[in-house]
């Protein structure tokens, strides 16, 4: 059957395995130091793992494969990463049930959108009306991974928020929603040098203080490479006892879902 699928550029994959972390069908491996699709079967076609390649190796083309077969997946995941890897796959599989297929060979987060149906009245502010008419939440500065320092006073005793860089602009409430009380740095795991970014962010959740950190990502693929850099620095903080939460955003500003992505430990 004619149908969408992942296509890997030999010549551009370094290797790094980005991509096979990010699938949760387990439809990718690493072999002779290239990444490989194990089999058709395997692969949904949507595309999770284009957003994490940071050589552009990968692409979603449409052309004749083996129909993907959810119970030969799941039986293969079972067996390569155990009950745990399971689970991670059904909760991807209710994702993909509900949003949309990517059309074209690319990025999904590339794929344009437009909605002339939204209206919006651009009314003048009242001539009495203050500089700023919505007052803004954000208390420190910077903001920016690169340039904030790790051992900043305004990162203790506060939940930090890691947010993408797009998030800001597709919902109107990020302010209250998010940032109220709270500390926040904010980065993009598709544009920027990313190089660091780990590193950084467990020099800061490394503080005893900090009880939660809430990555605030967009539902495209390509954000959840802030998500894997988030775990990953929380991994090497050297902490058992903080939250990571993850909040994904809808294109339209809409939160789609809150996870915790791991629990506190008791001890």
């Amino acid at each position: 059957m004619k149908r969408k699928i992942i296509t890997i550029d030999e010549e551009k994959c370094n290797g790094c395995g980005a991509c096979i972390t990010a699938c949760a069908e387990g439809a990718l491996a690493l072999v002779d130091g290239k990444a490989r699709l194990v089999k058709d079967q395997y692969c949904d076609g949507f595309g999770d793992c284009l957003g994490e390649c940071p050589t552009g190796a990968l692409k979603i083309v449409e052309k004749d494969a083996s129909e993907f077969d959810v119970e030969a997946t799941k039986q293969h995941v079972l067996k390569t990463g155990g009950a745990e890897a399971v689970r991670r796959m059904e909760q991807a599989g209710a994702q993909h049930a509900t949003a949309e297929k990517p059309k074209f060979a690319g990025c999904p987060g590339l794929a344009m959108r437009f909605n002339p149906d939204r209206k919006s009245e651009r009314a003048a502010p009242p001539a009495d009306s203050p500089a700023q008419v919505i007052p803004s939440e954000l208390n420190q500065w910077p903001i920016q991974i690169h340039l904030v320092p790790s051992d900043a006073p305004f990162f203790r005793e506060r939940e930090l928020v890691v947010m993408s860089t797009c998030a800001p602009l597709a919902s109107a409430d990020v302010h209250w929603r998010f940032l109220r009380g709270r500390s926040v740095v904010v980065g993009c795991s598709k544009l920027d040098h990313t190089d660091g970014y780990a590193e950084k962010l467990a020099a800061i959740l490394s503080e005893p203080s900090i009880p939660k950190v809430i990555v605030v990502r967009m539902e495209v693929p390509c954000c959840g490479g802030l998500t894997a850099i988030v775990r990953a620095a929380a991994a090497s903080s050297g902490r058992n006892d903080l939250i990571v939460e993850e909040t994904t955003v809808g294109i339209g500003g809409g939160i789609l879902r809150t996870t915790i992505l791991n629990e506190r430990s008791a001890s």
